[in-house]
């Protein structure tokens, strides 16, 4: 199947789950990431129920907190 990963068509096994594609796409710190598909956001905790299909969109974000001094 084909799914847009990052603005980039790419191609996946039928099947694959939102965490499939966050170890296939080698993600950096993937406990920090959230995934969007088609516009909806998961935590990563939710990741392993997400089944993409084809033409899906994904994007994944990374939330980073800051401060001042």
């Amino acid at each position: 199947m084909k799914i847009t990963v990052s603005g980039k068509i790419k191609e996946y096994k039928d099947g694959l789950t939102l965490k499939g594609l966050v170890e296939a796409e080698k993600v950096e710190t993937p406990e920090y990431v959230t995934g969007s598909a088609n516009d909806e956001l998961y935590s990563a905790k939710d990741f392993e129920g997400i089944v993409l299909k084809e033409e899906d969109v994904v994007e994944f974000l990374y939330f980073m907190g800051g401060g001042s001094l």
